[in-house]
Parts: C-alpha cells; sequence; structure tokens
C-alpha cells in the first residue's frame, strides 16, 4: 500500500514540475500580448494629440473619438458600427415603425452605398429604385470614403425637401440622377388580401407590428372568404424584404410550423450559441404554402424562408435571396450612444448557414420587365378560332342556369388570372401552384 502512496506523491509532484514548466512560456506570452496592446494604445494616445495639435483645422475630441471607433467596428464587417444618439434614437423609432426618410434599406459595398430594397409605397418605391442599385453621389457630392452611417446621414433631412442621388444600375450604360421628395415613412408591415381562392399576405419588414400584422390578416383574410375552409392555401410574400428583428422572423416561421427547430445562432465561443424551437398551433391550419422570396430578401426574411424550406412546410418560389446570414446585436454605451456588433451567425434547422450564400428558391422563376404601358401589341389581343366562332355552329342548349353561371365564373377567374401574371408573374406562379395543389386534393 505504502509503495502505491508513494507512486502517486511522485506523480503529484512530477505534474506540479511540467505544470511550471509549461506555465512560464504561456505566462510570458501573454504578457507580451498585453505589452504589444499597450503599446499600440500608446500609439493611438499619440496620433490623436498630434491631430488635435497640429490638424489644419480644429477638431474636437468627441468627434475624433466616435470616429475611431466607428472605423473599428465598420473595418470587422458591413454591418458593425457606432450609433451616436440621434443614430441610436432613429433606429429606436423604426423598429417601431414609422420615420422620416427616402424608405431604402441599404448596405455598403465597394464603398459606395448599396440598395437591398425599396420599401413598399416609398417615395424610393415610387421614384422606381430597385434592389441592387447602387447610389455614388447624394445632391452632388460623392458618398466615396463615406461610412454606410455618414451615406445614410447624408440622404436624411426634413420632410417634403427634395434630394437627388446618383445611381448606378446593371444593364443600364451610364449612371443617372433620380429626384426623390423626402417623406414620413409609415411602414403598413402586413397587407393581407384574396386573389382568388389564395390568400395572400406581404411582409414588408420585420419589426414590432410584423407578427399581430400577419395573425390579424390571415383571421381577415379567413373571414372575407367565408371561412379558412375556403381558401385554398397561402402565398407569403418576402420579397424585397429586408429583415430586422430576429425575435419576430420567429414568431412568423412559429406561426406556420407545429414542432421543430426554426434557427440556430453560434457565437465565437461554443457556449454562445441558441436554439428556437417552434410551439404547436398553426394559424392557417396546416394549409399549403408557397413563400415568394427574390435578392431583397434579406436576414429575417432569410430565416423564415430557410425555415419553412428545410421543414417541407413551404415551397419556396422566386429568386435567390440577398444572403446576410449574421446577427447583429445593439449594445448601448455610454453618453446615450450604442454599437451594432455582429456576435453570431444563424444556421436554418438542417444546420446550413446562409452568410453570402442565400437561400435558393425551390422553383426558380425570373420577373419579366413589365412591358411598356402603351405597347399596342399587347394591348390587342388577338381572338382565338373556336367552333363557336364558325358559322352556322350548333349552340349548346343543354346548360342550366347553374352550369351557365359556373362558366362565366370560371372565365372570370381565368381572364383575373391573366391580369395578375401580366402584372406580377411570381405571384401569379405562386397562385397557380396552390390552385392545382388544391385541385388534385380535390
Amino acid at each position: 500500500m505504502r509503495k502505491y502512496v508513494l507512486a502517486a506523491l511522485g506523480g503529484t509532484v512530477a505534474g506540479a514540475v511540467i505544470a511550471a514548466q509549461l506555465a512560464g512560456p504561456l505566462l510570458a506570452q501573454e504578457a507580451a500580448s498585453k505589452a504589444s496592446v499597450y503599446q499600440q494604445l500608446d500609439l493611438f494616445g499619440d496620433v490623436f494629440e498630434r491631430i488635435r495639435a497640429q490638424y489644419v483645422e480644429d477638431v474636437t475630441p468627441e468627434k475624433l473619438i466616435e470616429a475611431a471607433i466607428n472605423g473599428m467596428l465598420t473595418s470587422l464587417d458591413p454591418h458593425s458600427s457606432f450609433l451616436p444618439k440621434k443614430a441610436f434614437d432613429d433606429m429606436q423609432v423604426q423598429t417601431r415603425g414609422q420615420f422620416g426618410g427616402l424608405g431604402i434599406e441599404v448596405t455598403q459595398e465597394d464603398g459606395y452605398v448599396k440598395v437591398v430594397t425599396p420599401m413598399d409605397d416609398t417615395p424610393a418605391a415610387a421614384a422606381g429604385i430597385q434592389p441592387g442599385d447602387f447610389i455614388t453621389h447624394v445632391d452632388g457630392e460623392s458618398v466615396l470614403g463615406l461610412t454606410l452611417d455618414q451615406a445614410v446621414e447624408k440622404m436624411r433631412g426634413p420632410i417634403g425637401s427634395e434630394i437627388v442621388i446618383t445611381v448606378v444600375r446593371e444593364g443600364t450604360a451610364e449612371p443617372f440622377d433620380v429626384s426623390i421628395i423626402r417623406d414620413t415613412i409609415k411602414l403598413t408591415v402586413a397587407r393581407a388580401r384574396l386573389e382568388g381562392s389564395t390568400a395572400v399576405v406581404r411582409l414588408t419588414t420585420f419589426n414590432d407590428q410584423t407578427y399581430p400584422g400577419l395573425e390579424a390578416g390571415l383571421k381577415k383574410v379567413f373571414e372575407e372568404a367565408g371561412g379558412a375552409d375556403k381558401v385554398n392555401g397561402v402565398v407569403l410574400d418576402l420579397r424585397n424584404n429586408p429583415g430586422g428583428l430576429l425575435n419576430q422572423a420567429i414568431k412568423v416561421s412559429d406561426a406556420f410550423l407545429e414542432r421543430g427547430e426554426i434557427v440556430s445562432t453560434r457565437g465565437r465561443k461554443p457556449g454562445d450559441g441558441e436554439r428556437f424551437n417552434a410551439t404547436p398551433g398553426d394559424l392557417t391550419g396546416g394549409k399549403p404554402l408557397v413563400v415568394l422570396i427574390n435578392g431583397g430578401s434579406a436576414s429575417a426574411s432569410e430565416i423564415v424562408a430557410g425555415a419553412l424550406q428545410d421543414h417541407h412546410r413551404a415551397i419556396l418560389v422566386g429568386t435567390k435571396s440577398f444572403g446576410k446570414g449574421s446577427v447583429q446585436s445593439v449594445i448601448p454605451l455610454r453618453g446615450d450612444g450604442a454599437m451594432r456588433l455582429t456576435t453570431s451567425r444563424y444556421y436554418t434547422p438542417s444546420g446550413r448557414s446562409i452568410q453570402a450564400l442565400g437561400v435558393h428558391p425551390d422553383i426558380l422563376v425570373q420577373q419579366p420587365p413589365r412591358a411598356p404601358a402603351d405597347d399596342s401589341a399587347s394591348s390587342t389581343p388577338s381572338r382565338a378560332r373556336t367552333e363557336a366562332s364558325l358559322r352556322g355552329s350548333l349552340t349548346n342548349d343543354s346548360m342550366t342556369d347553374d352550369e351557365k353561371r359556373m362558366l362565366e365564373e370560371e372565365a372570370a377567374r381565368a381572364e383575373a388570372s391573366a391580369k395578375l401574371r401580366a402584372e406580377d408573374y411570381q405571384l401569379a406562379y405562386a397562385i397557380d401552384i396552390l390552385r392545382g395543389s388544391a385541385a388534385v386534393n380535390k
């Protein structure tokens, strides 16, 4: 027994010696790293004082500090930034659904402002701004070299005032100017309507009003249809939806799912991750669902689309989404400002990250360009040659009044479908899928 005890003691002493030998270099390395950080901070202090003393114009310390902090954050990725008090207040107002401006969601690429999407029923949408447009100048001044927040600040202004932005668009040879009148942006985040027997719900962004708007919209269209059993399916339109609040994306996904994971987030440390799961209950009662996405569908929109796709709850129709798979935390700072910091990536239920890749639709459907309004060829449809058009053809006198009424209703539906297809081909395609599904099920 004594030998075992001694052997154990010997092992303990040897372990202590090895630990001490290993700890020495590690402590030295940590000390060197700290010394390097302090040297860099001393360098920052030297530059700061040199600017204050020798720059050609007087610069306030506050402005220099804010610029340094913002530069540090924006160097990380396009979505991290410093929010001074006014910008922080504006962001909080936007999440409540009403603010002043042009009505565009933007990011930064190659130093220029890139339009993620124009918001519905806003001055930017009315002026014809499109997803993917680059804004190079604001009122004749270049935005190159400005941070995203600085460029956005230049586009803000009094309601009713005019702004001229210079736009570069793929497929257009030369940059062109667009004049826009600033206005109060009131976001109606959820619009619901009936198209025949299909419920169409359009979500324009994800803020505090999104899930309540979705719930109220579905309830309204089901009542208009005369009951949920009269609706053959739901189209959830997320096109040009730039995203927003993560918790709202989770609630919207949960609205159509009974169980399973919705999304997970993973930070730098293993313990930073979170998983969010669906709870029982489907607002549609399990009705067929089609989700519309395009290149303007980003962030929270992609969370919803990815979750519904992975659970085979919906068919995704349209084009590849934007590809923003990161989560930003807004962290309040001293002085009433805040910083927006990318703290994690999110993953769909199957474990895929869509960062820079986007969500791919199940059925790729391009939105064709609209034909000119004065296109005489499209406005004068050719008459089809049918049996009824032949001279002397027999009439059909065997139809009852109910059959005639059904035939007229079917013709009216076909005419409405043709009109919708000319106005919004992707939406018409989605409705056709649900109509075909309903016919097969019958």
